[in-house]
């Protein structure tokens, strides 16, 4: 923690001439972009294991119509589909997941008030007029939802409802033009799995509670994290799915 600590004073008192009082909250938001483009490697492989995915639903679906009535042989077959083509199931969920580290990292980091033995010295910046050690709780009850903490705070809520919107339309196109479920090892659908992908588009909005909860300097983590991904994903998706007629298909 206190490597980290360092890390981020560093980069604070190399952006100060740039932001003055507000260049830790730079320094979080650099970090951010650091980690984001240090796994946009693994994003764009997982972009690619998503298209092969795609092109492999005939072949899958043949498999299913072949082999629905025994599990393990379906199972293997889908194995020996993906070790051929060379597709893993599982790489669209390395990116998140390491990014989950640096994320927790930052929520302890100005979650504590003494780091290595001594005073948190990072908890006495600020992002504009709000401590990046608070929570909105916080800004509530200093100033209230207008005040300047709350400003703050509503300034990202405004943010992450924009880009909470766009996934959610970016979520719908998707499904309308991938309308198979996920199955399982043996095929069949997953329990559950209906509802959950009704639920999918809706998820991007959690990010809203998330930022309300945290530090400050973690929501600004998130935020950033946030908007990266759903950019991200646009440029590394956007020949998948074609907003001529995808649009329609997704409007109710």
């Amino acid at each position: 923690m206190s490597v980290f600590a360092n890390l981020v004073e560093q980069l604070a008192n190399l952006l100060q001439p740039l932001f003055s009082a507000g260049a830790a909250a730079a320094a979080i938001i650099l970090f951010t972009a650091c980690v984001r483009l240090a796994i946009h490697p693994l994003s764009r492989a997982a972009a690619r294991g998503q298209k092969a995915r795609t092109k492999l639903a005939p072949q899958i679906a043949e498999l299913r119509k072949k082999h629905g009535k025994n599990p393990e042989r379906m199972q293997k077959a889908l194995m020996e589909l993906h070790a051929k083509e060379k597709v893993s199931p599982l790489s669209g969920c390395l990116p998140s997941l390491l990014q989950m580290p640096a994320f927790f990292l930052m929520y302890h980091l100005f979650s504590n008030s003494t780091i290595g033995g001594e005073r948190n010295e990072l908890l006495g910046h600020s992002f504009f007029a709000a401590p990046l050690g608070d929570r909105w709780t916080d800004a509530l009850a200093h100033g209230g939802p207008l005040g300047g903490a709350g400003l703050v705070y509503l300034g990202l809520f405004a943010i992450v409802a924009g880009v909470a919107t766009f996934n959610f339309r970016r979520t719908k196109i998707q499904m309308a033009h991938a309308p198979a479920l996920p199955a399982g090892p043996d095929g069949q659908q997953m329990p559950g799995m209906g509802a959950m992908t009704k639920m999918m588009p809706l998820l991007s909005f959690a990010t809203l509670f998330t930022v309300a909860v945290v530090p400050l300097a973690a929501a600004l983590y998130v935020v950033t994290s946030t908007t990266w991904t759903a950019a991200e994903r646009y440029f590394l998706y956007r020949d998948m799915y074609p907003a001529g007629g995808a649009l329609a298909a997704a409007t109710p």
